[in-house]
C-alpha cells in the first residue's frame, strides 16, 4: 500500500480523555487521504504505576505475570482511541500486539521482536479501517504476552512500518522534533530538519531521550523514514533518514548528555591474558551494559581497569567486581556516582579534522576536567564531574555554533 502511514503516539499524548480525542482528530484528518496504522503507548504514567502496584505486593514480581499486568496499559489506550475514532464516523479496530501478528522471543519484560506476520492488519486495512495496535507487546513461543522494554512502542511502530512497507513512520511526542541539544536546558537549541540514522543512533546512545537506539537500528536496516513531531502542533518535525551529501557540511549536529552514568574501577589487576574477558564476562552474565572502558598502562605487571555503567547497575557491578578482586588478589574497587557523560555528534566529523582538539580546548578553557574519553567516527564523549554538566553542554553548544 503506497499511501500507508504508521502513526505512533506516546503515553503523554493519550494521558486523558481530552488528549485521546485530540489524537483521534489527528488520525482521522490523515485518514482522509491515507491508510493508517496507529501504535499507542499506555496512558500517561500508567506503566510506572502498574510496576509500583506489583512491587507493593512483592519485591520480586514473577516476570510472566508482570508482562500480563503491563500489557493491560496499552490495551486500555487502543480500546479508548478506537471508540474516539468511531465516534467521529470513521471505522476502526483495536488489536493487541499478538492479534497484530507481532512475535517476540521468550525474555519477559525486555523481549525482542522476532518476526511480524501482519495478516490481520492487512485484512482490516483492505476494509478501509483505521487499525490501532498496542505498542510495547508481542506474543512469545509459549503463547504468552511478552513486553519489549524501554522504547518498546517506538520499536513496534518502526517494525510495523518496515513489515508493511509504509510510506513513513510518524512518531508523535511532546517535543517538536530532534534538537541540537535538550531545549529544556538551552532555550537557543535549534530543531533539526533532518538527521541521519547514524547520528541519531549516536545521540540516542549518549543520552538523547527523543528515541531509543533499537528503533533507529531497525529503521536503518529496513530504510524506514521516521518523522519525529509534536502531537500538539501541526509543524513539520525532524526526518530521520539515510545520509545525504549536504549533511557532511555540518561538522557537529548535536550535543547530548547523560547524568545516569557512574564510573567504576578495579585497581591493581594482574596484567595477563583473559583477565578482561573474566571481568566483562561476569558483568555481561548479569545483563549489565558497560559503556566506556579505559585500561591504564601496566605498572610492574599490574594495571587499573575503569569503565562506566548506568547508576541503576552500579550496586550489582561493584558487588561482582569485589568478588573478582578477591579471586584475583587485586586491589580495591572504587566508584564514583557524581559523573556525567557529555558528547558531541556529527557525520561532518569524518571530513573535518581537529574536532576533538577543539572540544578538549573548550573544556580546558572552562577548567572542566576530563576523566575518560571515548570516540567513534562521528562522536566524541567525555566523562566529567556531574556538577559541570550544564555548563559543559551550554559552552559546547555555543562554541560549535549550534544556537
Amino acid at each position: 500500500m503506497n499511501n500507508l502511514i504508521v502513526m505512533k503516539f506516546g503515553g503523554s499524548s493519550v494521558a486523558n480523555t481530552e488528549k485521546i480525542i485530540n489524537v483521534a482528530n489527528r488520525v482521522t484528518e490523515k485518514a482522509r487521504k491515507n491508510h493508517i496504522v496507529v501504535v499507542v503507548s499506555a496512558p500517561g504514567d500508567m506503566t510506572d504505576d502498574l510496576i509500583d502496584r506489583a512491587k507493593s505486593i512483592t519485591e520480586s514480581p514473577d516476570p510472566r505475570e508482570m508482562d500480563m499486568l503491563l500489557a493491560t496499559g496499552e490495551i486500555q489506550s487502543i480500546a479508548l482511541l478506537s471508540m474516539a475514532i468511531k465516534s467521529k464516523g470513521f471505522d476502526a479496530i483495536s488489536l493487541t500486539g499478538p492479534q497484530a501478528g507481532i512475535h517476540a522471543n521468550n525474555v519477559h519484560t525486555k523481549a525482542k521482536i522476532r518476526k511480524i506476520r501482519p495478516k490481520k492488519i492487512l485484512e482490516e486495512l483492505k476494509k478501509n479501517k483505521i487499525v490501532i495496535v498496542a505498542g510495547f507487546q508481542g506474543l512469545n513461543s509459549n503463547d504468552d504476552f511478552a513486553t519489549l522494554g524501554r522504547g518498546g512502542s517506538d520499536l513496534t511502530a518502526v517494525a510495523l512500518a518496515a513489515a508493511l512497507k509504509a510510506k513513513e513512520c510518524e512518531i508523535y511526542t511532546d517535543v517538536k522534533g530532534v534538537y541540537t541539544t535538550d531545549p529544556r536546558l538551552i532555550s537557543e537549541a535549534k530543531k533539526l530538519d533532518k538527521i541521519s540514522y547514524d547520528e541519531m543512533l549516536e545521540l540516542a546512545g549518549v543520552g538523547s531521550q527523543v528515541m531509543m537506539s533499537r528503533s533507529i537500528e531497525v529503521a536503518k536496516k529496513y530504510n524506514v523514514n521516521i518523522h519525529v513531531r509534536s502531537t500538539f502542533s501541526n509543524e513539520k518535525g525532524t526526518i530521520i533518514t539515510k545520509e545525504v551529501s549536504q549533511m557532511e557540511d555540518v561538522v557537529v549536529s548535536g550535543v547530548a548528555f547523560d547524568k545516569n552514568e557512574s564510573k567504576v574501577s578495579i585497581t591493581d589487576v594482574p596484567d595477563r591474558p583473559g583477565i578482561a574477558a573474566n571481568i566483562f564476562g561476569a558483568l555481561s552474565g548479569k545483563n549489565i551494559n558497560v559503556d566506556m572502558i579505559i585500561q591504564s598502562a601496566a605498572r610492574e605487571k599490574y594495571n587499573d581497569i575503569s569503565f562506566t555503567v548506568s547508576k541503576n547497575d552500579l550496586k550489582n557491578a561493584v558487588s561482582i567486581l569485589k568478588n573478582i578482586s578477591n579471586k584475583l588478589n587485586a586491589g580495591p574497587v572504587i566508584y564514583d556516582e557524581n559523573v556525567a557523560k557529555v558528547s558531541i555528534v556529527g557525520i561532518g566529523m569524518r571530513s573535518h579534522p581537529g574536532v576533538a582538539a577543539k572540544m578538549f580546548k573548550i573544556f580546558s578553557d572552562e577548567d572542566i576536567n576530563i576523566q575518560m574519553i571515548s570516540t567513534s567516527e562521528i562522536k566524541i564523549s567525555c566523562i566529567i564531574s556531574s556538577k559541570d554538566t550544564d555548563r559543559a553542554v551550554k559552552i559546547l553548544h555555543k562554541k560549535f555554533g549550534l544556537g
